[in-house]
């Protein structure tokens, strides 16, 4: 049984990411019919049953061209989204700058959310939660294994913490996360981990 963690194309740089429902610019979608066609090349491999999603508009822009290429509809949840900055959700950086001066993801206190939003630790509360409801839910045979899901940087970040048995917070070093990159955990004798991380092979 494998999860296969995907962040979602490249979307518009210059506005604060988290709950933004600004959507992917065109190297974003090329990225991901790539990515697209490389899984359906290699489905022999991957033998992906079950498409996920976080429900943001840059995630549901790039899984919607794996379901093309995979024939495979997804499921679109709320569960998988990144951080909730509230207020600062696709504000421009400039602008945000001036009203919020000072308020980043990494100046939060673990207990401190952003204004209208969560904090780091319901964050990583919400990821960690969601992440063992799926791996149950495919072990009691509830979802189709092997699962993709297309998800966020913030995300897989602390989902490479956990399984790494690591602590986290929001000033942890953050892990390198590419654009459609593909991250794979598999359930192995000591339980879900990683077995390949970072693939980006179909974009060369």
């Amino acid at each position: 049984m494998k999860i296969f963690l995907v962040r979602h194309g490249m979307d518009e740089e210059g506005y604060r990411g988290g709950w933004s429902q600004r959507g992917l610019i065109e190297q974003g979608i090329i990225q991901s019919e790539k990515l697209g066609d490389y899984l359906y090349d290699h489905s022999e491999q991957y033998k992906i049953n079950t498409i996920l999603s976080s429900d943001l508009p840059r995630a549901v822009q790039t899984a919607k061209e794996l379901e093309k290429r995979l024939n495979i509809k997804g499921h679109y949840q709320k569960d998988w989204r990144e951080m909730n900055n509230g207020d600062l959700a696709g504000m421009p950086n400039k602008e945000a700058e001036v009203k919020y001066a000072g308020v980043y993801f990494n100046t939060l206190g673990m207990d401190t959310p952003f204004p209208g939003g969560e904090s780091p630790r319901n964050f990583y509360n919400r990821i960690c939660t969601s992440f063992r409801d799926l791996c149950q839910s495919i072990e009691e045979q509830q979802v189709e294994s092997n699962v993709l899901l297309v998800t966020h940087g913030g995300v897989i970040n602390i989902l490479y913490y956990l399984l790494g048995n690591q602590n986290w917070t929001n000033t942890s070093e953050f892990h390198s996360i590419g654009n459609t990159s593909v991250h794979t955990v598999e359930r192995g004798l000591n339980g879900w981990e990683f077995s390949s991380m970072n693939m980006m092979s179909h974009l060369d």
